[in-house]
């Protein structure tokens, strides 16, 4: 019986990651449901697999462990794509008409391009080859590109030349995502390309607004984008990390969530 329960516990860890690495990240309810187990079950199972850094757990379930790599952008577009496109809303309500600004890499901040598609005498410049295919053609919006290397995986223009572009500028607005947020506050990514591209993004704008759903605290990456003081508006789905939510009073961000408590 032993052995047998073990094979059981082996093949729901196994099917918990099938379903973890397709989507991006689980939750408790939605794992228990599916697997016709309890949520007390599911916890013991996510807590098991994040002790063996399979995944790391968030407030409610897990996200795939990616310590040194990012989910390909397919994966990400997927991960929390209604929460993203909540964010996106919120974030660009805080844009008015008339200003400028930079919309950097990610797929956070491609909702959020989606949701501007209808403000007036917007000067946007993107490191973001998707950003230009959803505003392009706006004819009260007009759009930068800046120049440099094309990652061709999510069509991000990184390196030195975009650096160079970019400090050309000084705008109303940073329009930022992150991989990750620690306990501490700190703005963590993958990419040290990247990385450099959005610091010197948030060194050349007015108001910086971070966009990250609540599967991105408390989640593992290795390169520092920036310290909780860098930002001042933080829009989410849910702000779900006690830590967190004290960094960002510490450094005076304002927070914007978009599901309402219960």
């Amino acid at each position: 019986m032993a052995a047998e329960g073990a094979d059981i516990v082996a093949q729901r860890h196994a099917r918990i990651l099938e379903i973890a690495r397709h989507a991006g990240s689980v939750a408790v309810e939605t794992l228990a449901a599916e697997l016709d187990v309890t949520p007390q079950t599911i916890r013991r199972d996510l807590n098991m697999l994040a002790q063996r850094s399979m995944l790391s757990r968030v407030h409610g379930g897990a996200v795939v462990t990616s310590g040194v790599d990012n989910l390909d952008r397919e994966a990400r577009r997927h991960v929390a794509a209604g929460a993203k496109a909540a964010i996106g809303e919120a974030a660009a309500a805080l844009v008015p008409n008339g200003a400028s600004l930079f919309i950097n890499i990610g797929t956070t901040t491609e909702a959020i391009a989606r949701a501007l598609v209808d403000h007036r005498d917007l000067l946007v410049v993107t490191n973001n080859l998707n950003v230009i295919d959803i505003l392009g053609n706006r004819p009260s919006i007009e759009v930068i590109v800046a120049g440099g290397k094309v990652r061709g995986t999510d069509r991000a223009v990184v390196g030195a030349l975009a650096m160079d572009f970019i400090r050309a500028f000084k705008v109303d607005y940073a329009l930022i995502g992150a991989s990750a947020v620690d306990e501490e506050g700190t703005l963590l990514d993958f990419d040290v390309d990247e990385v450099r591209v959005s610091q010197t993004i948030i060194t050349q704008a007015r108001t910086v607004i971070l966009g990250v759903d609540r599967t991105k605290f408390g989640r593992p990456a290795p390169v520092r984008i920036a310290e909780m003081d860098a930002i001042d508006h933080l829009v989410t789905d849910r702000m779900t990390d006690p830590a967190v939510a004290a960094a960002c009073r510490a450094a005076n961000v304002a927070v914007h969530e978009t599901e309402k408590l219960d």
